[in-house]
């Protein structure tokens, strides 16, 4: 009899539990100073968008351009090697080019000594991260370790509208913001950011921070834009094909769907129901 009572009490809980999950509203039961301020992002439309969408390879060079000049310092593409520079319209000797102008040599082995060395870049090499391992990527940046971004486009919830966002969504804290929200020292207030305290420095700074190479005006929204289209690209450098053979795919299925449909009627043409 006990072990029953004992067993009604825990289910009469567990139904209570999902009672309460179900009928009080998420936003209410996380209520918080981050979800007060916190913004969504804002919209960004790219050629990448929609099923049918493509690269603007001018646009990936541009945000290739931000990426080297203002986020490389910082941030790794460990994922991405220089010679998938060509899928964004990138030749061969400008790729190697690239490769062995980067500001950051690769780490190698001395075949005479044995010993760890570096050595120039090339075309097969991924990017080399701009810190030698994590330890020193924390103590470059007040203990806070600097993401990858090969992969950010899509790790992050919002894609490119949340890079894009953040990165022109810095400003000062608004004058209704609690004291213990806003940000400590080596910190940021943006609204875009989960917590609204980000480490990282705003990267875009001014206008004309970056001179493109196609005479692109490079004002801090459109510097935005192409590094975040080149984000786009780094986290999925085949989806103009993966496009390609969607649309393939759903054309076969309208043909092969219509001939099957018109080889029913000729077959049951002369049956009666």
């Amino acid at each position: 009899m006990v072990v029953r009572f004992g067993a009604f009490l825990i289910g009469l809980v567990f139904v209570l539990a999902l009672l309460t999950a179900f009928l009080v509203p998420r936003e209410a039961a996380e209520e918080t100073v981050a979800h007060k301020f916190h913004l969504h992002p804002k919209a960004l439309k790219l050629a990448s968008d929609g099923p049918l969408g493509k690269f603007d390879r001018q646009q990936l060079q541009r945000g290739f351009q931000v990426y080297k000049e203002v986020c490389a310092a910082c941030h790794s593409l460990r994922f991405v090697a220089f010679r998938d520079l060509e899928g964004i319209g990138f030749t061969k000797p400008e790729v190697k080019a690239i490769a062995n102008q980067w500001a950051i040599e690769v780490p190698a082995i001395n075949p005479d000594t044995g010993e760890a060395t570096t050595r120039k870049a090339m075309p097969s090499d991924y990017f080399p991260s701009p810190y030698a391992n994590e330890t020193a990527a924390r103590a470059a940046n007040n203990n806070a370790l600097p993401p990858d971004l090969s992969l950010m486009a899509k790790a992050r919830e919002g894609g490119a509208p949340y890079v894009h966002s953040l990165l022109t969504g810095y400003r000062d804290p608004p004058a209704d913001l609690p004291a213990d929200a806003r940000p400590g020292p080596s910190l940021y207030y943006n609204p875009y950011f989960a917590n609204l305290n980000i480490a990282m420095p705003p990267p875009l700074v001014a206008d004309g921070q970056v001179s493109y190479a196609d005479g692109t005006s490079a004002s801090v929204d459109q510097m935005a834009t192409d590094v975040s289209a080149f984000l786009v690209w780094t986290a999925e450098p085949k989806l103009e094909n993966r496009h390609r053979t969607g649309v393939a795919v759903v054309i076969f299925l309208i043909i092969a769907t219509t001939l099957a449909y018109l080889s029913y009627r000729n077959i049951w043409a002369d049956q009666k129901h």
